[in-house]
């Protein structure tokens, strides 16, 4: 598979998320977030998981936004927040509430260890991606020549430090939440370690 092989969904409401994270996440944490939806399609058909590309590509691109300034919360983890984030945002594209909360549901999950398949393909898919591009967690599942495809498209910038001063704030802010307990399992170690940084540098 190649980069031009992954699907884009076009829809207003895919088009408006873009906005949304561009207008909000850093540029670092926009490529992740675009990352996270490419890692996942491209998973997605050789694994033989169908999905729904539109709900994955709306919830990749607000699935971190509850870790940016203006949607940061200080009472719930910032999953939960992006949650709430997408659950107006499919409002406001006129999606009905059973879509609302599945957005909703695929960004708290992504924090999951693991999301069942058969329960939550884009939620399993998210995390999976997401695993990839934060934590470096099983490279070999994408070939190489696509990893290196969209890292050069879309490059990792300062992600690894960003990210790890954001989980950081948060933990020490939320100890008891989905980031605390990475801070304390050492994923500033994981994302320091993490092959698709090296990739790049090389």
């Amino acid at each position: 598979m190649r980069l031009d092989d992954i699907v884009i969904p076009d829809s207003p409401a895919a088009r408006a998320a873009l906005e949304v994270a561009t207008a909000y996440c850093s540029p670092a944490l926009l490529n992740h977030s675009v990352r996270s939806y490419l890692w996942a399609a491209s998973y997605a058909e050789p694994n033989g998981i169908g999905f729904d590309a539109e709900l994955l590509y709306v919830s990749a691109l607000l699935h971190d936004i509850g870790l940016v300034k203006e949607f940061d919360s200080h009472t719930v983890p910032f999953e939960e927040a992006g949650g709430h984030v997408a659950w107006v945002f499919g409002a406001a594209a006129g999606w009905p509430a059973e879509r609302r909360t599945r957005a909703s549901e695929v960004i708290v999950r992504h924090m999951w260890d693991r999301v069942d398949v058969t329960e939550d393909p884009e939620g399993h898919l998210l995390e999976l991606a997401t695993g990839l591009d934060i934590s470096g967690r099983r490279p070999e599942a994408w070939p190489a020549a696509l990893r290196a495809e969209v890292l050069g498209r879309l490059p990792r910038l300062d992600l690894g430090k960003e990210f790890t001063a954001c989980f950081q704030d948060q933990a020490e802010r939320k100890p008891g939440s989905t980031a605390g307990q990475a801070v304390g399992s050492g994923i500033a170690g994981r994302i320091a370690a993490n092959p698709l940084e090296a990739a790049e540098q090389a």
